[in-house]
């Protein structure tokens, strides 16, 4: 990764710090996206590595000005985007389709799936211009199942896949490669949103219960997400594409 441009949605959260920090430790400059601005500066703050090799562009990734912005601030900067880990994503409340609000449906759908779009049509403008690049959208487990309960963020990331695979299909013969992450019970904020809309009163509880539907019997670390990411952005991947690689401790062949 030494002197690879690395853009990097939803940056601020658990597993975009991860990763950045990664790419960093290889060689790497990141750009690190998010809507959160505080965060975005204490992500920053936080990192290990040369800060001139890092830059932070606050971003609502359903704007497709924001993204066209956070774009041309990468290239601006760095000149080139050789990796996007197009990561920004939310989980949603805990509701079943009959009690589920239309406007928290379409707010889930909007950053989950709109985020997605906008970030690979512009992201792929830019890399079509240079003959390479490597892009890598955050599915889940999500993609594969269903989930009572959760039927905006199931049908979220079942879109994600399909961007995935459509993506992929568009852009091979551009030098472009596109694959998914499919994480499932990472140790972040989200799961403990997700635990925590599950069973309120003992978050405990639930965290347990998703524990024991997991083959390798914990929760994963979002390093080792990261680790995948940094693989399927890498030369060692340079055959892989359309592809979504599960990080979930077993849970999809279970």
């Amino acid at each position: 990764m030494e002197n690879k441009v690395v853009l990097i949605t939803g940056g601020a959260g658990g597993i975009g710090r991860e990763t950045a920090q990664l790419f960093l430790d290889n060689g790497a400059k990141v750009v690190l996206v998010d809507i959160n601005e505080e965060a975005l500066e204490n992500a920053k703050a936080g990192l290990n590595g040369d800060k001139d090799n890092i830059l932070v562009v606050q971003a609502d990734v359903t704007n497709e000005e924001d993204v066209k912005n956070y774009v041309k601030q990468t290239v601006d900067a760095f000149g080139k985007i050789d990796v996007f880990f197009n990561n920004a994503g939310i989980n949603g409340p805990f509701k079943e389709i009959k009690d589920l609000d239309k406007i928290t449906f379409e707010q889930i759908l909007s950053i989950n799936v709109t985020g997605v779009f906008l970030g690979m049509k512009h992201v792929i403008l830019q890399m079509e211009k240079q003959g390479y690049g490597s892009i890598i959208n955050t599915a889940s487990n999500a993609a594969y199942i269903g989930s009572a309960g959760m039927p905006g963020y199931i049908a979220s990331k079942h879109a994600v896949a399909g961007l995935t695979k459509t993506a992929a299909l568009e852009v091979a013969k551009s030098g472009i490669r596109v694959n998914a992450v499919a994480p499932a019970a990472i140790d972040t904020q989200m799961l403990a949103d997700i635990q925590n809309n599950i069973t309120p009163e003992d978050p405990k509880v639930s965290g347990e219960a998703i524990k024991q539907g997991i083959p390798l019997g914990r929760f994963g670390a979002p390093k080792e997400v990261a680790q995948v990411v940094l693989f399927l952005a890498s030369d060692n991947s340079s055959f892989v594409t359309g592809s979504l690689y599960n990080v979930d401790g077993g849970m999809q062949a279970d």
